[in-house]
């Protein structure tokens, strides 16, 4: 099974896969309002680098949970 089938099954299945991965959507669509913009202010400059941040941390999350649900199929 693919990552991105794994994904959509977790996204059925997983109540906190889920979770993780409509925040990482939030953090996607406020990057793109960000990047409509012509010009951003130091402000908001800091705002997209933590959005980057917690928006990679989200993945990565999600990357282990796929890792290890391949991992117990494995088993099984």
């Amino acid at each position: 099974m693919r990552d991105e089938e794994i994904k959509d099954l977790l996204i059925e299945k997983d109540p906190e896969f889920k979770q993780i991965y409509l925040s990482h959507q939030e953090c996607e669509t406020a990057l793109m309002e960000f990047q409509g913009k012509h010009y951003l202010s130091e402000e908001e400059e800091l705002q997209v680098k933590e959005i980057k941040r917690k928006k990679l941390a989200l993945k990565d999350q999600m990357q282990l949970i796929i890792s290890n649900y391949k991992e117990s199929q494995l088993r099984n």
